[in-house]
C-alpha cells in the first residue's frame, strides 16, 4: 500500500490522468476524489463520464483537464457505453489489433446513478462486464439547481422538496446503492469518503482488479448546495463517517467488511450543523425529525454489524 506522499506524486505528477485547468467550485472534493481513484490503476484507463458536475467542469469548450482517453455520454447511459467499450476492447484483443491491458472506468453523480442511469448500471452488472463504476455522491442534482435525488437524505431541504410550514424536507430515506449493487452478485462493491485517501485508494484498487464488474460509491460533500464554508469539505466528509451517517465498508465476493468503526460515535447533529439544507431541523417543532434520523442511522449501523459478524455471504 503506498503512502499518502506516494499517492500525491501519482495524482499530480507528469503522468497524472487529470490535470489542472478545470472549473470546479472552490472547496469541491471531486478533484481529489477522481485523482485518487485514477492513481489506483496500474494500467491505462479509459473514462466514460455521464453528464454531471465532473463532466461540466472538466471539459468547458475548447478546454479539457483530462490526460487519458475520455468520453462524454448522457445522464442515463454511462454504464451502457462502458459495456460497449469493454466488448470492443475484448474483440480487438482477440483479433490481435491491440495487445495491452486497460481498465475501464464509468463515472457518474448520484442523479445519473441512483436514478436516471440505474437501469443501464443494473444491466451492465447483470451481464458481468468488466469495468468499475464510480459514483461521486453529493446527494442531489447539484449542477442543475439542487433538486432531490434517490441519494438525498431524509430531512434535507431541496428545491423540489423544500422545507416549510407543511414539509420538513425529504420524507424518504436514501437508497442503499451499495447493497443494491451487491445483490447483483458482483465481485466487489465499496463505500468510501473523499477525506480518507488511503481507504479510497485501496478500494479503487480492488475495484479495478476485480474479476468482473465493480461499484465504488464515494461521499463528496457539496460546498455549493450543502452551503458550508469551502474550507470544511473534508471535515464534513469525516463527520459523516464519525456519526455513522456514511459508513465505510465493502462487500467482497458477497462478504461484508466494515473498514472503519468509530470508537466514539458522534451524534448526527454534529454532521447536520452548518449545512443550510438541514438548518430547519433545529427550529422548534422539528426535533422529532432529528430523533427519527438518529434512530434510522443506529438501526442501519446495527444491521451492518450483524451482516459482518454473521459471516454469511450477501
Amino acid at each position: 500500500m503506498p503512502t499518502l506522499q506516494e499517492i500525491a506524486l501519482k495524482t499530480d505528477g507528469v503522468d497524472a490522468r487529470i490535470v489542472s485547468g478545470h472549473r470546479m467550485c472552490s472547496g469541491c472534493g471531486i478533484g481529489p476524489l477522481i485523482k485518487t481513484v485514477l492513481a489506483a490503476s496500474d494500467k491505462p484507463v479509459i473514462v466514460i463520464s455521464a453528464t454531471g458536475c465532473l463532466e461540466v467542469v472538466t471539459t468547458i469548450y475548447p478546454f479539457t483537464a483530462w490526460n487519458t482517453p475520455w468520453m462524454h455520454v448522457t445522464f442515463e447511459n454511462a454504464a451502457s457505453v462502458a459495456s460497449g467499450v469493454e466488448a470492443a476492447y475484448k474483440a480487438l484483443k482477440r483479433r490481435g489489433k491491440i495487445d495491452g491491458d486497460v481498465n475501464i472506468l464509468a463515472v457518474g453523480g448520484d442523479g445519473g446513478t441512483y436514478d436516471i442511469g440505474f437501469q443501464a448500471l443494473s444491466g451492465a452488472l447483470e451481464r458481468r462486464h468488466k469495468f468499475m463504476y464510480l459514483v461521486y455522491d453529493n446527494e442531489g442534482y447539484m449542477n442543475t439547481g439542487n433538486q432531490r435525488s434517490g441519494a438525498t437524505p431524509f430531512g434535507a431541504s431541496t428545491t423540489t422538496v423544500p422545507a416549510g410550514k407543511v414539509s420538513f424536507g425529504k420524507p424518504q430515506w436514501r437508497k442503499n446503492l451499495v447493497e443494491i449493487a451487491a445483490a447483483h452478485r458482483i465481485p466487489y462493491v465499496g463505500q468510501a469518503a473523499v477525506h480518507n485517501t488511503l481507504d479510497l485508494y485501496k478500494k479503487a484498487q480492488k475495484g479495478f482488479n476485480a474479476d468482473g464488474p465493480a461499484v465504488l460509491a464515494v461521499l463528496q460533500p457539496c460546498t455549493t448546495n450543502w452551503s458550508f464554508d469551502p474550507a470544511l469539505t473534508m471535515q464534513y466528509s469525516k463527520l459523516a463517517v464519525e456519526t455513522n451517517f456514511w459508513p465505510l465498508y465493502e462487500i467482497e465476493n458477497g462478504f461484508v467488511h466494515i473498514s472503519t468503526k468509530p470508537s466514539n460515535r458522534k451524534p448526527i447533529e454534529e454532521f447536520l450543523k452548518g449545512q443550510t439544507r438541514f438548518r430547519h431541523l433545529f427550529k422548534p417543532g422539528n426535533e422529532h425529525v432529528i430523533v427519527e434520523m438518529q434512530k434510522m442511522i443506529d438501526d442501519e449501523w446495527a444491521r451492518l454489524l450483524k451482516l459482518e459478524e454473521s459471516g454469511i455471504q450477501f
